[in-house]
């Protein structure tokens, strides 16, 4: 395999972003959830308008894996006010880290963590901390392996299904 490549979504890129979102969203949680809750959240959450949005504003950052120039996983990082809970200085939430299927256990995962922590350590933040939905041992365990331990639960709505997310925190400094 090529070596995939990191690199920050552009606002020209939106279109890009939406599709990789919806698709890999869909692809991690159609299992799970409903036809209906996904569809609505899929609407809501991954709409052009949302996403321009979200990237337009200054403390939040996407970044795409690509492979040839194809997308095959994306990034989403919030600082500052921006983050959905914490919103502390001193922390960077890791909001979604999403690959295709077909790309899991190829280290795509690995790479686009690895960009959340080198950005987490140039802004000098005291922790990273990210929710991860309770039902998904894949991703809690990837992220036990990268040191990150569990700290509190919070509700994540799914159209009109509450579900519990493990809040999971990675100290970077004492």
């Amino acid at each position: 395999m090529k070596s995939i490549e990191i690199k920050k979504v552009t606002i020209n890129d939106i279109v890009q972003l939406q599709k990789i979102g919806r698709q890999t969203f869909q692809e991690t949680f159609s299992l799970g959830n409903t036809i209906e809750n996904m569809t609505k959240y899929l609407d809501e959450g991954f709409s052009i308008g949302k996403l321009t949005t979200e990237h337009r504003d200054d403390d939040a950052e996407f970044y795409f894996a690509a492979l040839d120039d194809k997308v095959i996983g994306y990034l989403k990082l919030n600082f500052g006010q921006s983050q959905t809970e914490l919103k502390e200085d001193k922390a960077l939430e890791i909001e979604r880290i999403y690959v295709l299927k077909e790309f899991y256990g190829k280290n795509v995962g690995q790479l686009l963590y690895n960009q959340a922590i080198q950005l987490a350590r140039q802004k000098n933040v005291d922790y990273v901390w990210l929710g991860v939905w309770e039902e998904n041992p894949r991703a809690i365990n990837f992220y036990k392996r990268n040191g990150f331990v569990e700290f509190d639960k919070h509700i994540f709505k799914l159209g009109n299904d509450e579900q519990t997310d493990i809040m999971m925190r990675l100290k970077l400094k004492d």
